[in-house]
This record gives structure tokens, sequence and C-alpha cells, in this order.
């Protein structure tokens, strides 16, 4: 498996998604003003519509989906992206980010394919031929690999590679650095089958789904400790990959991928494809003036700059993503878990939704989940009732805890304003008045907000280095399993990537029986039952999932919010199919 959880910049507009830059494409849909839609298409909205934008299925994809003989071959596709690196190893806990997720898709092995609402998982078979259960007792999988699939640098993808990925992500030495371990901690041996193109991996317990598993590879070429976790900083290894696209140059601003003339699939269609880190206020001035032709729509503003722009369309889907107030419970005041539950019962989460939501034609309950979309069959609220916004009670809270309100309006103990810092990476002006709104509502119930302001390209840094408070987070997927595979990389009490450092013993127990249940039903209520009591540390608070919102140019292809089949600033798990239609 891999990291099924991405960390990523939580924004209104989080990236600025894409552009095709060279090439004026032809359009495929209907962009008349006077046109009643009463569902979404799936090349989206045009611009030029003036009713209300209707709402999407959560079952189907939005981002033009069109099959390869529809697509025209060559063009080039630009694309804003919140930050390039620093660490590309996506495996790593400090290269976890959906944005290194993305970049991944095009020059890296995908394993397995998704359906847009992840009822369906499939080996990609550009790399896999098959994969079987062959048994139960014990749980053996034997994976079928492609016989033409090799890495660019010569080294074949056969039982090594799952061998190298297992050890690499096991967890059992402590210099390699996983973003997460569950199911490979599990495993007891990985094995040659019949040939190098077959491994057999058997797990010492049961650990389902097993389709979560071996989502990415290590290359054997790159598998000892010191090249995991400080061999990828900066550098992306063309000779370590396996993709439709390789990496033509790379720096800090931009990262341009070229077709792989090793590629053994289908040719991709594009022939350059560029992404360029991007501040979000940036990358709305670059979509109108035409230097990028995707970007991100979901706040009002850039909504209705977005709106103005002539053959262009809007595509919205639910968002498989969670927007999170994640606290760091090793820093500050909020190292106390009466304060966290004061702060999150003076926090109206459903004011700040309708900050974030206000001219989007959108409206979502409130999600009671960190890792499970409301749209996922299972979903519960697990937000204790005690984390009902209420500042009355946020105030009880406190003086319980010994805190005394003073004339200035702020609590105070041992001499000391209680007082914390919120951090964010946005200069958008929906970001900074939900920021004002959450620093008005903490001083209503006596606690000193402060907003702490930095740089998109400070992201990932900030976040690894633990010297933060409060921040805001989003979790995106990039399977559906993450009730199984992802929830103990978020809620275990020893998880690098526990970016709370939250957690008992007694949710980890619980957490570790839900991947031994092989019935999903059955594990997404243990999941439930144990987020449920992860939530009353009150250290990583579901505020939105929220639309995933982007407007494209007429004519782009395979690109835009698809659930589980793209990633969350709407890369397709087959790059090689991006391109402009014909």
């Amino acid at each position: 498996m891999r990291n099924s959880l991405s960390i990523r910049k939580i924004s209104a507009m989080v990236v600025s998604a894409a552009a095709v830059v060279a090439l004026a494409a032809c359009g495929s849909g209907s962009s008349a003003s006077d046109q009643t839609y009463k569902t979404e298409p799936s090349e989206g909205t045009p611009t030029s519509y003036k009713g209300t934008l209707p709402m999407p299925s959560a079952t189907k994809a939005y981002s033009n989906p069109l099959s390869r003989d529809k697509i025209k071959q060559g063009g080039t596709f630009t694309a804003g992206i919140t930050e390039i690196g620093p660490d590309w190893n996506n495996l790593s806990v400090n290269g976890n980010t959906a944005y290194m997720a993305s970049l991944w898709k095009f020059y890296q092995p995908q394993m397995w394919d998704y359906s847009v609402d992840g009822s369906k998982a499939t080996p990609n078979p550009d790399y896999l031929t098959s994969v079987k259960l062959t048994s139960t007792n014990p749980e053996t999988i034997e994976f079928n690999i492609n016989p033409k699939a090799n890495y660019n640098d010569g080294t074949p993808i056969d039982y090594k590679s799952f061998v190298s990925t297992w050890k690499a992500l096991n967890g059992k030495d402590s210099n390699y650095t996983p973003a997460v371990t569950a199911g490979y901690d599990q495993i007891a041996s990985v094995t040659r089958g019949t040939s190098d193109k077959q491994a057999i991996v058997t797990l010492s317990t049961p650990y389902y789904p097993y389709q979560s598993l071996f989502q990415n590879l290590v290359n054997p070429e790159a598998a000892s400790a010191a090249t995991f976790t400080k061999g990828w900083e900066n550098k992306p290894h063309n000779e370590w990959a396996a993709g439709p696209y390789i990496v033509q140059s790379v720096s800090d601003s931009q990262v341009v991928f070229v077709p792989n003339p090793k590629w053994w699939g289908n040719k991709a269609k594009l022939t350059k494809v560029t992404f360029k880190q991007m501040e979000t206020s940036a990358s709305i001035n670059a979509f109108k003036n035409g230097e990028i032709d995707v970007t991100s729509a979901s706040t009002a503003d850039r909504l209705k700059t977005v709106m103005s722009v002539s053959d262009a369309y809007i595509r919205r889907a639910y968002s498989s993503s969670v927007n999170t107030y994640t606290i760091n419970t090793k820093n500050g005041a909020v190292k106390d878990l009466q304060v966290r539950k004061a702060l999150v019962q003076a926090i109206d989460r459903s004011q700040i939704a309708k900050i974030s939501f206000q001219g989007l034609s959108w409206s979502e309950k409130l999600p009671g989940s960190v890792i499970l979309p409301q749209f996922q069959e299972g979903y519960e609220d697990n937000m204790p009732a005690a984390a009902k916004y209420s500042a009355a009670n946020a105030k009880k809270t406190l003086k319980a805890d010994g805190y005394k309100l003073g004339s200035n309006g702020y609590f105070t103990k041992d001499g000391k304003t209680l007082d914390v810092s919120y951090t964010t990476f946005s200069d958008d002006p929906t970001i900074k008045a939900e920021a004002n709104a959450m620093q008005k509502m903490a001083k209503s119930a006596g606690i000193k907000l402060d907003i702490n302001i930095k740089a998109s390209s400070e992201f990932s840094d900030t976040v690894t280095s633990g010297d933060w408070e409060i921040i805001g987070l989003g979790w995106s997927a990039s399977d559906p399993f993450g009730y199984s595979s992802s929830s103990y990389q978020l809620y275990g009490s020893d998880s690098d990537s526990n970016y709370s450092f939250a957690g008992t013993k007694s949710i980890d127990a619980k957490l570790e029986k839900v991947v031994q249940t092989e019935d999903p039903t059955s594990a997404i209520k243990l999941f439930n039952t144990a987020e449920k009591e992860a939530q009353k540390l009150y250290a990583q608070i579901p505020t939105s999932n929220g639309p995933a919102i982007f407007a494209a140019k007429k004519g782009l292809a395979n690109y835009g919010p698809a659930g589980y089949a793209s990633t969350f600033i709407g890369v397709p798990n087959h790059t090689e199919d991006l391109g402009w239609a014909k």
C-alpha cells in the first residue's frame, strides 16, 4: 500500500490545478447560455451558463472523461501546484504529500486502479496482469507482474521490488521513514513464485483489504535506508521510476515531464507536462491571462472570476478529501486536553464552512470523520457530543481546568494568558476570513488566538518540523480503504504521520482489529468505534469535505475531479490519457 492518505495544505482553493498552453482545443459539448442543467455534464458546466450550477453525482467523474481515440496526439499541459518537493519520495513520511502523489502519477508505478466512488479496485494492467487471494489461512496473495514492466534503469519490475517495498515499509528497521506501515508490518514473507515475475505475499496475521497493499513500489536499486530517507531530496530520480513520463527538468519552482521512451504501455498523448509552483492568488490571474488553462475555483471570488472567461467549463464533484484543524498536543497550551476541548467547543465549524462555501451553491453536513468522506458507504459522524459549538461550554471547560477569566476577556492560569497559535499557508481572502472568524470565536470563549501566515512553499517543512500549535491540514485519499490502511497512520500512538501526536494503546488495539476483518461493512463499523474514541482526544477535528471545483478550458480531457479515480488536484491515474479532445 502506498500512503493511502496524503497531507495537503488546507485551503478553499488548495492548488492552481493545471493548464494546457500550446494548442487551442476543440470542445466536446454545448456552451449555450440558455440551456438548463438539472445535473452536471461530465465535461462540466460552461462558463456562459447563467443559472445555478447543477450538483454532481458522487459516483461520476467530472474530468471530461474521454477514450484515447477521442484525444489528440500532441500538445502541452502546464499546471500550477502548491509545492514541488523538496523530498521526492512519496513513500517516506517527509515526502508524503498529496502534491507529490500527483507528480508520482506521471512517472512512478501505479499498481491499482480505483473507481470514482471507491467501490471497485482492479490491478493496473500496465504493471499487473492479475492479483489473486490464493489462501486465507494463512492469507496469501499472488501478484502476477506484466512481463514488459521494467524500471528506467533496466531493472525488471519483479518479485524483488515487492521484497524491497515490504522491507522499507514494514517498520522493523528504524532507519527507514515510511509514511505508513499498516499491512506491511503483518507480512511474514515475500517470495518468488513460478518465475521472477510472480510475487507471493504471505501474511502472519490477516490484513484486509489486500487491495491497499503495494500501490507503489521501491526500486531494489534504491532500497537502502540511507537512500530511502535522504536520497530523494530535490532529486526525482528518473532511473528508479517506471511510468508514461520522465522528468526532463526540475527546480524549486518548476518540474517538466516528457514522454518516457522506455514506456511499454499506451503512448502518452501530450508532448510536455509542466507544473509550476504557484501561490493561490497568482493562479487565478494566470488562468485569466491564458498562462494556465485549469485552476481551482473553490471560493466565491475565484468562481466569479473564472465565470467571466470564455470557452471554459466549471467542473465540480464531491471531494474524497477531508479538511481538518489538527492540534499539536506537544506544543504550548494545547498540550492540555481540556484546552483542546474548549477550543473545539469555541469554534463554530458550521460558520467556517459557510465562509468557505459562500457563493458556491454548495451545502453539506458537517463532517464527523477525518478519514471517511460522507458519500462513502459506512460513514458515521464520530465527533463526541461535547464537541458541539458552545462558547459558554468552552468557558465552563476552562474554568473546571483551573483557568480564570481576566478583565481583558482572556483566561489565565499560573499568571499566563491562554494564548494559542494558528498557522495558515495562504494569502487568499477566504482563508483570511476563515482565520479571522476563528480568532473572533476563540476570543468569545476567552482564548487568545494568534494567526501565523506562512508561504505555501513552507508547508511541508513546517508540518514535519512540528513547530506549530494548530494547523489547517487536508487529508487526501489515494484509495477507498482509509478506514483500514490509513486509520493507524492518522490515529496510531506511534505513527510518524500522526501529526497531532495524540493516541492511546486502547485506540491502537481497536484499529488493529479493523485490518483483521475481511468483511468491509464490519471493518468500517470497527473503525467508527475506534475513531469515536480518538476524537475524544480533541486533536484532529474535521471541518469540511467540500466540493472539488475546477475551471478548465474547453476541450481538456481526463483532468479534473473524479473521486478516487484522480488525485485531489485532478491528476488521473492513467496520465498517458491526459490531453485535448479532437
